[in-house]
């Protein structure tokens, strides 16, 4: 009888169809990352790298048949920049289907909370003026995660009244901060007065995933990632909730105040480490979670994990243009996604307009 109403009710239809879906998406992924590791001014046959990430992962095939430069631009250049694209499109994706349910506007997307102006202050004043040089290296990636976690701490206790978070003050405070901290920004490359600094900073704001290597960042940005899809995809239901409405939310045993805190910490500290490793990167944010729930409905336990597959293998195909449209010239990633993301904001702009009238 149970399994007679769930069928009634088209949920095995949807099991169904959102397992084929991952299946599909993880092949798309998989078959990506090997396609774009071969792509660039130097091209390398897709079973080439295959055998090379074999050779270096599990130790197949055992004789190297290969050119050693090929193996160094596989393994140490491309697939470290490939894996970091496809973990920060997953993550963008993630953060705008939970940032779109937590304040109900499908129009939202993870820099709402003007995350990546902090990161992209923290990173100026790193390039331009030193700030956090006994750092060494991870000088330019920490300063900038410093950024975002200053501006998450402004925008929660800017939205905070009362006790509570609502939708409308989490809104205005993101934009508000944002605003102010571009304006920061600004301001430090008018100040610096260093053409140079200008250009680096500016790289930086339009996003880039040319610090990639085979380190401790990257590793710290594949836990974060992984951690917060498992999570918000166990939220599923709560995020179904809020995005009803408040009251539904309480109906179902959920704090609406505080679980939209606890989202506002996880996706801050979420966007805080893909912006400190690659820049500002519009728009996957955006689109990603729209392409999903059409895919797959607007179920987040289902949702969450199409989106971040999605939001990878874009990711990295948006990388792969920028590496090879104008070679050996770089575009810079964000160029990339906002050139595909605008097109599909007017859109959804359009379906809005239409639907109301």
């Amino acid at each position: 009888m149970e399994r007679q109403k769930t069928d009634a009710l088209g949920v095995d239809a949807r099991r169904r169809r959102t397992t084929l879906w991952l299946v599909a998406l993880t092949a798309v992924l998989i078959g990506s990352i090997v396609a774009a590791v071969g792509s660039g001014a130097v091209g390398i046959a897709p079973t080439t790298v295959a055998r090379i990430i074999g050779h270096h992962l599990i130790g197949w095939p055992g004789d190297v048949t290969w050119a050693a430069p090929d193996d160094a631009i596989v393994w140490q250049v491309r697939l470290p920049r490939v894996l970091l694209g496809a973990l920060v499109g997953a993550g963008l994706a993630v953060c705008g289907v939970a940032l779109q349910a937590m304040v109900r506007n499908v129009l939202a997307d993870p820099y709402l909370l003007g995350v990546n102006s902090g990161a992209s202050s923290g990173a100026a004043a790193a390039i331009l003026f030193g700030f956090g040089a006994g750092f060494g290296e991870h000088a330019l990636p920490l300063s900038a995660f410093l950024g975002a976690l200053a501006a998450s701490l402004l925008v929660f206790f800017l939205a905070r009244s009362g006790g509570r978070i609502t939708s409308l003050r989490l809104l205005l405070a993101g934009v508000a901060v944002g605003y102010a901290l571009y304006a920061a920004t600004s301001f430090l490359i008018f100040a610096s007065g260093s053409a140079e600094g200008a250009r680096s900073v500016m790289f930086w704001l339009l996003g880039s995933l040319s610090l990639a290597q085979w380190d401790a960042p990257l590793a710290v940005v594949a836990i974060v990632i992984v951690s917060t899809t498992i999570l918000l995809t166990i939220w599923g239901r709560r995020l179904d909730s809020l995005a009803i409405g408040d009251e539904t939310a309480h109906t179902l045993g959920v704090s609406p105040e505080r679980f939209r805190m606890a989202l506002l910490v996880v996706v801050a500290l979420c966007v805080g480490v893909l912006v400190s490793a690659s820049g500002s990167i519009g728009f996957v944010g955006l689109v990603v979670p729209h392409l999903a729930r059409r895919l797959v409905g607007a179920t987040h336990v289902r949702v969450v994990p199409v989106a971040a597959l999605l939001g990878a293998a874009l990711l990295i195909w948006a990388d792969v243009v920028s590496r090879v449209l104008l070679q050996p010239q770089e575009i810079p990633i964000g160029i990339i996604t906002s050139l595909l993301g605008a097109p599909f904001l007017l859109v959804l702009i359009r379906r809005f307009h239409a639907a109301s009238g």
